[in-house]
């Protein structure tokens, strides 16, 4: 095997920390991020795997919600993803990488915190495409608290929770008369559901909880032929990053592949869940956190 035959060493396929300092005000931003995330724009290609499906993902118009909505196009969905008000532009340039695959793009401000903004997103969905094929419920909210629990405001706690579970369970339920057998509900949880870093204790918290979430729902709808399943990333490279942590210039460097994962990392766990080839797959949680061992 000559040295062109190799697979790439996952060490060093991207960027290794240490990187440059960076701050941003919350919810953060991909242009100013150094080094740019990676959703796959020039690395992912589709296989037809999920050919004329119906997705919804939110927090679609960066980081992971982002990847997964371009990897969803590139194998043949049409994708509605979420985004706040203030992130128009983000969403804006998610919606052009899934228009370019071919594919339809309905790009939703929404803020899940709310049950009547999720009541209508499912309203907006099953108009535009009369069904949901895969909910992937992906946003989320963090906020580092190095000074410890009495640090964390009933605002921000309360923040958190609606975010990453109200919003995931109300998105759950209101879609399910929508979603038919053979489709798919996919949680992001997090290494943090295992390995809580205390500064993050109540986003955490909250992984943990859709960890147990998805595994009770899973056996709730496997007799409708409706698969729930999660993905525990490790440290992504994301615009929530810069945006709500103290300091990145280490940014995943605890990980034992020594650096944080790239966004279109992430996508091909998304697509492998909502795909046929997982069919026998639901109430699982795929690990993708670059070598940190999780129960």
């Amino acid at each position: 095997m000559n040295e062109t035959e190799r697979p790439q060493d996952p060490t060093r396929k991207y960027p290794q920390p240490d990187f440059p300092e960076q701050d941003q005000q919350y919810p953060g931003w991909t242009g100013p991020m150094d080094p740019p995330p990676d959703h796959g724009e020039d690395t992912y290609s589709g296989n037809a795997l999920l050919d004329d499906r119906k997705a919804v993902v939110t927090g679609g118009d960066s980081g992971i919600g982002r990847a997964v909505a371009l990897a969803y196009a590139r194998e043949g969905a049409d994708v509605l993803f979420t985004h706040l008000a203030s992130e128009e532009g983000e969403a804006r340039e998610t919606a052009r990488l899934v228009e370019e695959a071919g594919r339809t793009a309905l790009p939703v401000a929404c803020d899940i915190r709310q049950e009547a903004e999720c009541r209508g997103l499912v309203g907006t969905a099953v108009s535009e495409f009369g069904r949901i094929d895969v909910l992937v419920n992906n946003a989320a909210f963090q906020m580092s608290q190095p000074d410890g629990i009495a640090a964390i405001s009933t605002d921000q706690f309360d923040r958190v929770v609606r975010t990453n579970l109200y919003g995931m369970f109300w998105l759950c339920k209101i879609a399910l008369p929508h979603i038919p057998a053979g489709g798919s509900i996919i949680n992001t949880t997090s290494v943090q559901a295992y390995k809580p870093s205390p500064h993050l204790l109540d986003y955490a918290m909250t992984k943990g909880a859709i960890v147990t979430f998805t595994q009770g729902l899973a056996q709730m709808l496997a007799s409708d032929g409706i698969r729930v399943n999660a993905v525990a990333p490790g440290p992504v490279w994301t615009p929530l990053i810069p945006a709500t942590l103290p300091e990145t210039r280490e940014f995943g460097k605890q990980s034992p592949l020594g650096r944080p994962a790239q966004p279109a990392e992430m996508a091909p766990a998304y697509v492998f869940l909502a795909s046929p080839n997982a069919s026998f797959i639901t109430g699982e949680i795929l690990n993708a956190t670059g070598g940190t061992p999780l129960p």
